[in-house]
């Protein structure tokens, strides 16, 4: 579903990122790990548009999709979410989710003006599956309330479920329980499981190794740019020589 080859990326003098190949299948869930300053955010980046890699190729779904801008990978069906959760505080869930959807003609002044009936029509559809997803994450009680309301980890939700309105076949998910605990962690492991039986790929950036134990197919460990092993969860960790380099010793 998603393939690069080769990303490399410098920062001045600096190389982020080197020579990084990376494969996601439908209704997979792979994890990135590795220590802070690994490049797994910069990998996230150059995947989907925010950081323009120097040289190396990205497809999705079979296409070329290098040079494509941010926001029309997203309309092709990359979604992702941040690592802090980037919601309209002066909106609220319900609409941060409608604005959210992939072909939401509302972000469009031309069809505001010219299809006002249609674009109402299309706003209600939206509102409509953004229900349905928070519901989905718990917080459907939650639907008028104002971002600025709930906790970090009920924020953090609400991001899963606006990556989710995108309705694409591809989410990349950086950091999805930094700051979460509790009831959220059991809500978010059933969504992501739920989007891979239904043939999403899926790949996270995680820190929490009990997280991706438990529901990512396989782990590729990423190290000063680069991706030094790939396999299941328990083989990298059992590598002592990785151990050492994520946690910083032996």
């Amino acid at each position: 579903m998603l393939s690069a080859r080769g990303l490399t990326k410098r920062f001045g003098g600096v190389v982020v990122a080197q020579d990084l190949d990376i494969d996601i299948a439908a209704g997979e869930v792979v994890a990135l790990i590795g220590p802070n300053g690994a490049g797994k955010t910069t990998l996230f980046n150059m995947l989907t548009g925010f950081t323009r890699p120097d040289r190396g190729t990205i497809s999705f779904a079979g296409r070329s999709i290098e040079g494509l801008a941010s926001h029309k990978r997203a309309r092709l069906g990359l979604a992702r979410t941040w690592q802090r959760p980037r919601l309209f505080e002066s909106l609220t869930l319900l609409d941060n989710l409608i604005i959210a959807e992939r072909e939401y003609p509302g972000e469009r002044l031309r069809s505001l003006l010219l299809r006002p009936a249609q674009t109402l029509q299309a706003e209600a559809r939206a509102a409509v599956q953004a229900r349905v997803l928070l519901e989905r994450v718990g917080l459907a009680e939650r639907a008028d309330a104002l971002a600025t309301a709930l906790s970090y980890g009920q924020q953090k939700l609400v991001g899963l479920a606006r990556a989710l309105m995108n309705d694409g076949r591809c989410i990349l998910l950086d950091e999805p329980m930094a700051g979460v605990e509790g009831r959220t962690v059991e809500a978010m492991k059933t969504v992501i499981r739920e989007e891979a039986r239904a043939g999403k790929a899926i790949c996270i950036v995680e820190h929490n190794i009990g997280f991706i134990r438990d529901i990512c197919d396989r782990a590729v460990f990423m190290f000063n740019g680069r991706i030094v092993a790939v396999g299941a969860i328990e083989e990298l960790l059992a590598d002592k020589r990785l151990t050492a380099l994520y946690f910083g010793a032996h």
